[in-house]
């Protein structure tokens, strides 16, 4: 059998996606059936345990596979890029309707009803997709008693092309691995979240992105353009102009903007080593 990804690869020794029939092992193989995140967001992990490590997130309205329930966890893949593992059953909804709006706000409160002092019942982070059914106001009605102030989502054909833009707006965001919210975020949650705001499909993590996004440019720092890609071996950063780096680090705790060549020089010495390359996206139309 041909060697596949795990985090990409919805298979177990006992259950695997029936599309992989001859491709991997498994002791069955099933159907994969549609659903969509209902919850404002979810762990994805890489085991049905609630202590398991942190591998990513899912957030409201993404699309996601599902393929069997252990001990309250449902075994899933998500849509938006792959990654495969356990994200709590109770998270999952329908497939349909498909979401109509998303939110631009870094967070937006959901409310009971159309009014803006009754008790908020959480909140859906950057990115989150809703189906709205009316407005009322100000509000829009997302489901039963649940509302989201309007000026904060925006349909969801509509392209923010500035993703540096975003992801400086998403500056001070506590850093969290495998965080893909404006809650906590890790390296290459900021780059995916920044770029999908533009419309711009990104794998999840570090190595996926430096395979996948871009064209490689000659070794060196001088010449970089807003929106060129930094890769070390596990880290990844967007450049805002030809000098300033940001991304969210271990070293600050926090999506933080600085000087590329300190950066470089403070990686190269305590943590990820020497860059690796520099990618630069096609540019997008305003």
């Amino acid at each position: 059998m041909t060697s596949r990804d795990p985090r990409l690869t919805p298979a177990r020794p006992d259950l695997a996606d029936s599309r992989l029939r001859g491709l991997v092992e498994a002791e069955r193989f099933v159907d994969g059936q549609p659903r969509r995140l209902a919850a404002p967001s979810a762990p994805l992990r890489r085991t049905p345990r609630s202590e398991a490590g942190l591998d990513t997130e899912a957030i409201m309205g993404e699309p996601v596979t599902f393929y069997d329930v252990v001990d309250g966890f449902a075994f899933v893949q998500l849509g938006l890029d792959g990654y495969v593992g356990y994200v709590p059953e109770g998270a999952l909804g329908p497939a349909d309707p498909a979401p109509t709006h998303r939110v631009t706000a870094l967070r937006s409160f959901l409310y009971p009803e159309p009014n803006m002092k009754r008790p908020n019942g959480g909140y859906l982070s950057l990115g989150a997709s809703v189906t709205a059914h009316e407005c009322e106001g100000d509000f829009l009605r997302i489901g039963p008693g649940a509302y989201l102030f309007a000026a904060h989502a925006e349909d969801v054909g509509h392209r923010r092309p500035d993703f540096c833009g975003t992801a400086e707006r998403l500056a001070g965001t506590p850093y969290l691995w495998g965080g893909r919210t404006s809650l906590g975020l890790d390296c290459s949650g900021l780059v995916q979240l920044s770029l999908l705001m533009a419309g711009i499909a990104c794998p999840r993590d570090t190595d996926m992105q430096e395979a996948a996004l871009g064209e490689a440019l000659p070794p060196g720092l001088d010449g970089l353009l807003r929106g060129d890609l930094v890769f070390w071996k596990g880290h990844v950063g967007l450049m805002l102009d030809a000098d300033r780096l940001i991304h969210a680090n271990g070293h600050h705790m926090t999506v933080a903007v600085e000087p590329l060549r300190e950066a470089v020089a403070r990686i190269a010495e305590k943590s990820f080593g020497a860059v690796t390359s520099i990618r630069r996206l096609p540019r997008i139309a305003a």
